[in-house]
């Protein structure tokens, strides 16, 4: 399993999408393609070098900066008849899978988990090739931090993290939505003088970019 992350909009909003590819069949999904402006060139190179087989779009929730690209991207690619795969709430989606249902992309499994609070169609995406885990959370989870309850209410918000994702193996790697490491230690180091806040915060220092270096252990830790 192959990741490229694709920043967007640096500096305002700092959102990711994700490239994910199966390194055999070449089969690949893009996570959060919101700026085709951004996006489309990075797969639209990849495709023509023969490097990615594209066959869905996946959304973690509706939100414009996550599925609002969809529509456009498809244009972009002209690739009308592509999969989204998504919350119902999400643009132009075709496929809306159950809560826990796998699918795979190659050899990669992956399973949708419902995460409703941030919006009530939010979805983490856990995926796990050989011994390499990963998820990726949108706008539920972020490093040292959570979403905004625009939809839900602290309970669901404690079980999206405490229950759901907190269930998943320790040595998960986490892929947010967002890059907002720094904002999230700042407050974070003003009420819990943590190693692992600190740790956090030494990175996040050092490095523009933390997404996928830190892991479900870390963030219960």
């Amino acid at each position: 399993m192959h990741i490229q992350s694709i920043p967007m909009w640096t500096g305002t909003s700092d959102n990711y999408a994700y490239l994910v590819i199966d390194d055999k069949s070449k089969n690949a999904v893009i996570i959060d393609p919101a700026n085709p402006e951004e996006v489309a060139p990075v797969l639209k190179e990849a495709t023509k070098a023969g490097k990615i087989n594209l066959t869905a779009i996946v959304n973690t929730h509706h939100h414009w900066d996550h599925a609002g690209g969809n529509k456009k991207l498809l244009a972009e690619l002209g690739t009308p008849n592509l999969p989204i795969i998504g919350g119902s709430n999400c643009e132009a989606v075709t496929k809306t899978p159950a809560n826990g249902e796998s699918w795979s992309i190659g050899s990669i499994a992956v399973k949708g988990l419902y995460t409703p609070c941030h919006t009530q169609d939010s979805i983490c995406w856990f995926m796990q090739d050989g011994d390499d885990k990963v998820v990726f959370t949108g706008d539920t989870l972020f490093h040292g931090g959570c979403g905004k309850f625009f939809e839900g209410n602290a309970e669901e918000m404690n079980t999206a993290l405490n229950k759901t994702l907190a269930s998943l193996p320790d040595d998960t790697k986490v892929y947010p939505g967002h890059e907002y490491t720094k904002s999230n230690v700042k407050f974070g180091i003003s009420v819990l003088q943590s190693a692992a806040v600190q740790k956090l915060q030494s990175f996040a220092e050092k490095n523009k970019e933390t997404q996928g270096k830190f892991t479900i252990g870390d963030e219960k830790a």
